[in-house]
């Protein structure tokens, strides 16, 4: 009996790259054309060469520009009818957690542990599920920034290429409004002195050998700013603070509480293993960094504001601390 629920895609194909397909990078394209396809595939094919643009090989970060001939090769893709990657109880979760829903974006609170999207091992995550609960507009689905995987709070996904252009343009700063501001909560080690209020260390992202991604303090790294503001004490123990991404570097907000002495609770990469154990204890089994709002003026001058709750695991466990 073949159990092998994937089917090869027509032979050579060329596409040819509209004005509302621009801007957006070639794998990005590459995942939305070939949907199914897993990541490791699209970066095989576009690394052999396999991907053409205007007859040339392309990296994977090139941004594809109206009139670019794109060459898709055959590739081994899922049936249609294979079965739903993504179970009803997360795609019940994702729909209820919708915070925002206009005619060209959603935004959503993103579960802790849910990936913002397939990948190194990992079968769906969040664009995934969302293109599962809107397959009619399955092909136009796309994220216009990311959180880490065990990081909750506010996503935005893009429901036309003219938004995501949009709010690519505000998060660079380069666009009509006054950009998107980002707000996150995190609970760290120790007494968060008021006075700290400013974090601006250089990040340098590394890939080790086993293929997992670290940043570090580094004065070769690119400028990065993080804003905080004490919100509330817990004794000595820990300290709930706002952060404030001014740039938007990987795991900067992590990595500068760290470099400030002051930890995330629950972080494995950059955490103190101690301090997550003692609020592991309390009930909190999670990382404590939260994207609490986010503001964004839309095209038109619509400004958008949304807020998301950090759910009860995190709230019982601050009870806890509170009442100590």
């Amino acid at each position: 009996m073949n159990t092998d629920q994937s089917v090869l895609s027509p032979s050579v194909q060329t596409d040819l790259i509209s004005d509302d397909q621009a801007g957006q990078r070639i794998d990005n394209y590459l995942l939305t054309r070939l949907k199914g396809a897993p990541r490791t595939l699209i970066y095989r094919i576009l690394r052999k060469g396999e991907v053409r643009v205007n007859k040339g090989r392309v990296k994977p970060e090139y941004r594809l520009q109206a009139g670019d001939a794109v060459r898709i090769p055959p590739v081994r893709l899922p049936e249609a009818d294979a079965p739903a990657l993504v179970g009803q109880s997360i795609l019940n979760t994702l729909q209820q957690n919708i915070l925002y829903e206009g005619k060209g974006l959603i935004v959503v609170n993103k579960p802790a542990g849910l990936a913002v999207h397939g990948g190194s091992g990992l079968n769906f995550g969040v664009i995934e599920a969302l293109r599962q609960l809107r397959p009619a507009e399955a092909q136009q689905l796309e994220l216009v920034h990311r959180l880490d995987r065990d990081t909750s709070g506010c996503l935005m996904v893009a429901r036309k290429r003219s938004m995501l252009r949009h709010l690519h343009a505000e998060l660079r700063g380069d666009g009509p409004g006054r950009g998107v501001d980002k707000c996150y909560l995190a609970l760290v080690r120790g007494r968060w002195p008021s006075s700290l209020k400013k974090v601006h260390a250089p990040l340098l992202k590394n890939n080790l050998r086993s293929g997992e991604r670290m940043v570090e303090v580094n004065p070769e790294g690119k400028e990065s700013l993080t804003e905080f503001r004490v919100v509330q004490r817990f004794g000595d123990l820990a300290t709930l603070v706002e952060a404030r991404p001014i740039t938007g570097r990987t795991h900067q907000i992590r990595v500068h509480a760290r470099h400030a002495g002051h930890p995330i609770a629950g972080d494995t990469k950059y955490g103190d293993d101690e301090f997550s154990r003692i609020i592991r204890e309390k009930g909190g089994k999670r990382l404590f960094l939260h994207a609490v709002s986010l503001g964004a003026e839309l095209p038109g001058g619509e400004r958008l504001q949304v807020r998301a709750e950090p759910g009860e695991i995190w709230d019982r466990t601050l009870r806890r601390l509170a009442e100590e």
